[in-house]
């Protein structure tokens, strides 16, 4: 029997999708593209409780999305949109409010296929995809995770992108290597997910 389909979809998992950046994510969010959402446990809102999925209003935790990569790993919400309500609900008392990080924030399955039919992604050329890939990306994930697991973490991220560029120089035929900004993107939210800082 086949598996039903996804649900959703975390931040990280959407940006590797798409080959962008959780601030380009949280950029078409905050106008309103899609819906970035998180699960909470039942909180009070004055009479009502409030459980379940419901909407993050992404311009509240923009911070959290700096490109630089500055921002803070966690913040708290104040307001939420209940998925089957009409209307933001505030969360007044400061030992409800919600706290959430990268981690915690998601896009529904509908709402991705949604944003992809919108944009053309399923038409786009798979350039990153099987053999027809111009790097090996699926092969570099394979000797980060063997690497992890044999040794651990490098100290520094640098030291990382280091070893990520020379395994392409030693495994691609003629040496070739993507470019710096390309691996920093594909290795910053694994890098900050293992440090636990997401």
């Amino acid at each position: 029997m086949a598996l039903p389909p996804r649900v959703y979809f975390t931040l990280h998992e959407a940006a590797a999708r798409w080959d962008c950046t959780l601030a380009d994510i949280a950029g078409w969010a905050s106008v309103g593209r899609f819906d970035i959402v998180t699960a909470i446990a039942p909180v009070a809102s004055g009479l009502q409780i409030v459980s379940g999925y419901v909407v993050v209003s992404v311009t509240d935790i923009l911070q959290m999305f700096r490109r630089c990569g500055t921002g803070p790993t966690e913040s708290f919400l104040r307001r939420v949109w209940p998925k089957d309500q009409e209307g933001w609900i505030m969360i007044a008392d400061p030992a409800d409010r919600i706290k959430v990080t990268l981690a915690d924030l998601l896009i529904m399955a509908e709402d991705v296929h949604r944003f992809e039919a919108d944009c053309d992604l399923l038409r786009r050329p798979a350039s990153h995809i099987g053999s027809t890939a111009r790097y090996d990306w699926d092969g570099m994930y394979i000797a980060l995770m063997v690497r992890i697991h044999d040794q651990g973490l490098p100290a520094t991220q640098a030291e990382w992108l280091g070893e990520v560029q020379d395994w392409f120089v030693a495994s691609s035929e003629g040496g070739e290597v993507p470019d710096e900004r390309t691996i920093r993107r594909r290795l910053t939210p694994i890098w900050k997910a293992l440090r636990g800082s997401c």
